[in-house]
């Protein structure tokens, strides 16, 4: 692909970036740092549209905390101004990015995501007899900065563009030149980015006939079981070589077997809950109706946070086990 210019005038066109700020407020509009930065909106876009026209941006300053859902993270939360620019940023290249994805690739994508990779997952499930799920170790945390910067820079031409993406990668790290901040738009975008010439190689030099992934959760079918064995062991030699990462054991299994991806257990025409996707079901909504309970959340806020939990078991075969739990709050209430 022809690799892409001039798009930092795009990037610090003042209405991109009065669309970013719409984008990076939304749902967080009464945040007293949010307030604060829209009583001076124009002058603090035009600070942010001089910093991306000079090159001279402030990067980092990440506020980390931990979350456990289900398993531990640590958070970077980027200040407002730079969250800003990530979607400035990505306004722009998402289109470009975009192109250089397959079509089974789900996350970070619009019309894609969760729910259309288990979609298409099930329907793979359903018509093939093997199945081989792999999962890179620790991914946000092994991304190689070196790759990911000749990866952008074999698309993108502009140099101005180039340092403000280097800066961001720069910005943090894990180990050595590795790792990216779990939290930030720009590193989902990347992330996503950079396995997307795994992507190529499983369908065009491997070819496998069907395969998904979500963010760094793969999956690939066959109906010969050795075929599917050696090609994953092939692909698992590239991934190592050409993007530095290391892939978790193999999860191999015939599809008679429930195949685990993405929070279900999906079976030949049927989809149920994990057993830790039902723990966090009782976790969360426990702990939101002890708030609800001690006055520490609005009604509205409840249902806020409780709709998106019950609606992630609607999807699987569970509505005895949702209205069990229900029942046993109300109880207890």
């Amino acid at each position: 692909m022809k690799r892409i210019g001039y798009l930092i005038e795009k990037v610090a066109d003042p209405d991109n970036l009065r669309l970013a700020y719409w984008k990076a407020q939304k749902g967080k509009e009464a945040k007293p740092e949010i307030i604060k930065y829209l009583r001076e909106l124009e002058t603090n876009l035009q600070i942010i549209r001089k910093q991306i026209l000079s090159g001279s941006i402030e990067i980092g300053n990440y506020r980390l905390f931990t979350i456990y859902d289900p398993k531990e993270r640590q958070i970077c939360a980027a200040p407002f101004a730079q969250r800003v620019l990530h979607h400035a940023l990505m306004n722009i290249c998402h289109p470009y990015l975009e192109k250089k994805q397959i079509f089974d690739s789900y996350a970070s994508r619009l019309c894609k995501g969760t729910y259309a990779a288990l979609n298409r997952a099930a329907s793979f499930t359903n018509k093939y007899t093997w199945f081989l799920k792999l999962d890179v170790r620790k991914y946000f945390d092994n991304i190689n900065h070196v790759i990911l910067k000749e990866q952008l820079s074999n698309m993108f031409k502009d140099e101005r563009l180039l340092q403000i993406f280097y800066a961001i990668i720069d910005s943090y790290e894990v180990s050595d030149g590795k790792g990216l901040p779990i939290g930030n738009l720009t590193s989902q975008y990347f992330a996503n980015h950079y396995l997307s010439v795994a992507d190529h190689f499983v369908k065009e030099k491997l070819e496998i006939p069907a395969y998904v992934r979500y963010m760094d959760d793969m999956v690939l079918w066959h109906n010969d079981k050795n075929t599917l064995l050696e090609k994953g062991k092939i692909f698992e030699m590239f991934i190592s070589k050409e993007l530095d990462l290391k892939l978790k054991p193999f999860c191999f299994n015939s599809n008679n077997e429930s195949l685990q991806f993405l929070g279900y257990l999906l079976h030949k025409n049927k989809i149920q809950l994990a057993q830790r996707s039902k723990r966090r079901f009782i976790n969360k909504i426990t702990l939101f109706e002890h708030k609800l309970k001690d006055g520490l959340l609005s009604q509205k806020e409840y249902q806020q946070h409780v709709l998106p939990l019950v609606s992630f078991t609607q999807y699987a075969e569970a509505r005895g086990f949702r209205e069990k739990i229900i029942s046993q709050l109300g109880q207890v209430s």
